[in-house]
């Protein structure tokens, strides 16, 4: 179901999420949309320290974690900073709210639109994707990613847009992109991200 690529600071955490109805039908749950504020009441917070051991997460197979290329969780602390982030859906929202609090990158992908089987590990140098809908790419040689059978279509910075949620969806896997820098953080991280989702009507459970 899933393979782990062996890396010497990543302590990467993943779980499937079903919803009882399309993301599209479900509409915007207040409860989990209510938290995407800095100053909002959350068992996690991020500070320097985080977001170091991140990029030095990032760093380690050759990748530079900077300017566009910046991990998900600084980009998500600055459009919030800003109010430029609003409700998207149920999973993209408690993605977003889980990411912002523990300061750590996540990822969320549709199963039914990925090929089975999953497998992390560094990108090959020269790999990219398609992360928009304008077409515009990202070069993720070095980078941690979630593969399918097709290749590369998450990582801790930019998902690809051909496995990315649509109103349609309705089972994601999520990966949070933890760090052995920060003992626990990853786990506590999925704990309350699950306990978001479940709270609103979604199952959650383990991957093999």
């Amino acid at each position: 179901m899933m393979t782990l690529d062996p890396h010497p600071l990543l302590d990467a955490r993943w779980f499937l999420t079903t919803f009882p109805r399309p993301l599209g039908e479900l509409g915007r749950v207040d409860a989990v949309a209510s938290l995407l504020r800095l100053d909002a009441p959350a068992p996690l917070s991020a500070d320097d320290a985080v977001r170091g051991a991140v990029r030095e997460l990032l760093r380690h197979g050759g990748y530079k974690p900077t300017g566009r290329g910046k991990p998900a969780s600084e980009y998500l602390l600055r459009a919030v900073g800003e109010g430029a982030l609003g409700s998207i859906n149920l999973a993209v929202d408690a993605c977003n709210v889980a990411s912002l609090h523990a300061g750590l990158p996540i990822s969320v992908v549709d199963v039914m639109l990925a090929t089975p089987p999953f497998r992390i590990g560094l990108a090959a140098a020269g790999a990219s994707y398609v992360f928009n809908q304008g077409g515009q790419r990202i070069d993720v040689g070095g980078l941690l990613c979630l593969f399918d059978a097709q290749g590369p279509c998450a990582n801790a910075v930019k998902d690809a847009q051909r496995t990315k949620t649509t109103p349609g969806t309705q089972k994601t896997l999520s990966v949070v992109w933890g760090t052995l820098a920060l003992p626990g953080r990853a786990a506590a991280t999925v704990r309350w991200y699950r306990e978001l989702l479940e709270a609103a009507g979604a199952t959650t459970s383990e991957v093999a």
